[in-house]
């Protein structure tokens, strides 16, 4: 495995712990979406268990205990993260870690356990987990993984050693992607993912970019009453829906920006500012602002039970009246 290039410093702060022998029992990495925390802890978990680890900290790759990571069957490497089909991590999944826990490592070694993601433990399953943290077992490093650390219990985050992976800039994430041979537009796409590498990687492999393009055109006939709100919204709720909800977000939040004159340069879309600068002129901005906070609280509510047609037909049709309104 190698080191992604934006996580250099994350990887100093791990490596001195182990050259402080002051390895943290629980761990807790936070940070945005798309920066490769998983990465991260799966490289620090394959140091942790290898016997020759290279200098720079990173696993030998050829050790036994390598080798049984990475045939996945190393009994003192073990991921917790919900089950197919499921949205919770249960209590059944921590009980039996529990269980696990309470017997040594195979290995002279550290025993390592990746908690992914975190937040999506149940009140159950957290309080049983608990147990874990406040009786820690012999030789065992707790890593536990959130984009979401709000959501986590306070007696769960007060326990933990905390590392925040941060966004990386714009021209490392550019360069990255470029070595990727990724052929989309590597700025349009760091804005489009909001500086994510991951998730701008994984727009460019699945096309995003025409996709949104589409879903501009459709949003524009909208405001010019060429396209009916409700047959957009039946058309868009079968799309992901989390990335939609930003690029929507982002073009109100550019004709905001447009409606105040600002610099192409910043705006999260200066590809289609003519089309925003020409939707822009006649919107008034009291509506734009009512419709961003209409966003934001569909936003809020994509992890629950929301009826997502619904959402957007109520997001479409905001959008239609306000054009009509001008």
């Amino acid at each position: 495995m190698t080191l992604l290039p934006w996580q250099q410093k994350n990887w100093d702060q791990l490596c001195n712990y182990s050259v402080q022998n002051r390895v943290p029992q629980a761990l807790l990495i936070n940070g945005n979406k798309g920066l490769g925390k998983q990465h991260l802890a799966n490289q620090y978990a394959y140091s942790l268990l290898c016997a020759k680890k290279q200098d720079n900290g990173i696993a030998c790759g050829h050790c036994h205990s390598c080798l049984l990571l990475n045939a996945e069957t190393h009994p003192d490497f073990m991921q917790i993260q919900p089950d197919e089909a499921k949205t919770s991590i249960t209590i059944d999944q921590i009980r039996s870690l529990v269980t696990k826990l309470a017997l040594k490592p195979q290995f002279e070694k550290y025993r390592v356990v990746i908690v992914n993601p975190a937040d999506k433990m149940n009140n159950a399953a957290a309080n049983a987990f608990l147990k874990c943290l406040e009786e820690p077992t012999e030789r065992t490093v707790i890593i536990l993984i959130t984009d979401k650390p709000a959501q986590l219990p306070a007696t769960i985050v007060s326990r933990c050693q905390k590392l925040t992976v941060a966004k990386p800039g714009k021209e490392i994430v550019s360069t990255w992607l470029k070595q990727q041979a990724v052929q989309d537009d590597p700025e349009l796409l760091f804005g489009l993912a909001q500086g994510s590498p991951l998730l701008a990687l994984h727009y460019a492999n699945e096309g995003a970019l025409t996709l949104r393009n589409d879903c501009f055109k459709a949003w524009v006939d909208i405001a010019k009453q060429r396209s009916h709100p409700v047959i957009i919204a039946e058309n868009w709720h079968k799309l992901p829906e989390s990335p939609l909800i930003f690029w929507i977000t982002s073009w109100i939040i550019d004709l905001i920006k447009c409606c105040y004159q600002l610099k192409a340069d910043s705006l999260y879309n200066p590809d289609l500012k003519e089309s925003l600068q020409e939707l822009s002129q006649q919107l008034e901005l009291k509506g734009l602002y009512k419709l961003y906070d209409l966003l934001l609280k569909s936003r809020q509510l994509l992890d629950t039970q929301i009826n997502k047609h619904t959402m957007f037909e109520e997001i479409l049709i905001k959008w239609f009246e306000l054009n009509l309104s001008k």
